[in-house]
């Protein structure tokens, strides 16, 4: 049978419900917006004392609730501290967290200038090789401490198979001469192996498959100093699109190595008043390299040639 609910059930089901008001759930009642919850307790217990609503005394009693709700608090971030110094370098542009395209190319254990020149072959891998004559892949000695990078071979190269002997490579001779060294001495090379038609630039399709084997060619050779001849090849291993003008001069580093940019000597022939500032950034070259800077005969033919 059922029978009507007790008194002390009434005062559970009372303090029950206080506890769903304090939580803000209402739903229990017909009329819920003109009651305050500090005189909620006595109606409602005096409703549920004269309902004639009956209950089985099989259901259970409500479990009185022992803890008091907590307001919900979203979780604060950690201040972030910003020292004085990083606060003066907001203007600075982020370096990019992951490595660069030859930071992330391994060494190649044991290589050499012959086993490059093997796995070349060929080559096949751009578009280039549809109009080129001959592969200029470099020249020079294999243990120089200075290596020269140009951009690319000239009908003169392409021809011939080695890299600057047009009027170009010419000049390029004098300022290494100048310099107190001989062709034999370094390594001269070019970011892409076949002529580009018509002395173009090379295109990012044509230097993408060929800067692994310029990579290799620089490991292998480790030399204590790289000169970038022109904006090709200075952004192509720095990896940059900015102009030579904005880093020339400029010791830069690149695997470990000293780097300099200066200007392409095909430029020079067209603007020759760029030789001076060409002849400073080989003598620092030179003093990296312990070479003796001459006074006279071979400043003069750095300047005129």
């Amino acid at each position: 049978m059922s029978a009507r609910i007790s008194d002390s059930l009434t005062q559970k089901i009372a303090q029950r419900l206080n506890f769903y008001d304090d939580l803000g759930v209402r739903l229990f009642y017909k009329d819920r917006g003109a009651s305050s919850r500090s005189t909620f307790a006595a109606p409602v217990a005096e409703s549920l004392a004269t309902t004639t609503h009956q209950i089985s005394y099989e259901e259970s009693a409500l479990p009185k609730s022992t803890r008091k709700p907590e307001p919900a608090t979203l979780p604060q971030p950690e201040p972030r501290v910003v020292s004085p110094q990083a606060a003066r370098t907001t203007n600075v542009l982020p370096v990019p967290a992951g490595p660069s395209l030859f930071e992330v190319f391994d060494k190649v254990p044991d290589d050499t200038l012959l086993k490059i020149r093997t796995d070349l072959g060929e080559c096949t891998r751009c578009k280039l090789h549809k109009t080129r004559n001959k592969i200029v892949f470099g020249d020079g000695s294999p243990k120089a401490e200075l290596v020269f990078v140009g951009e690319g071979p000239g009908h003169d190269e392409d021809v011939q198979g080695l890299p600057f002997v047009g009027r170009a490579g010419k000049l390029l001779t004098q300022m290494i001469e100048a310099m107190g060294l001989q062709r034999k001495d370094v390594y001269i090379c070019n970011v892409v192996k076949c002529r580009p038609p018509e002395n173009r630039l090379p295109e990012k399709d044509e230097i993408t498959p060929c800067s692994p084997f310029l990579l290799r060619q620089l490991d292998a050779i480790n030399p204590k100093v790289i000169v970038c001849l022109g904006a090709c090849a200075a952004q192509t291993v720095l990896e940059t699109n900015r102009g030579i003008s904005q880093f020339r001069g400029q010791w830069l580093e690149f695997r470990g190595r000293k780097l300099m940019a200066t200007y392409h000597p095909a430029y020079l022939l067209r603007n020759p008043s760029a030789k001076s500032e060409v002849w400073k950034d080989l003598q620092k070259v030179m003093a990296v390299l312990g070479l003796e800077v001459k006074k006279g005969k071979s400043v003069e033919a750095g300047k005129s040639s």
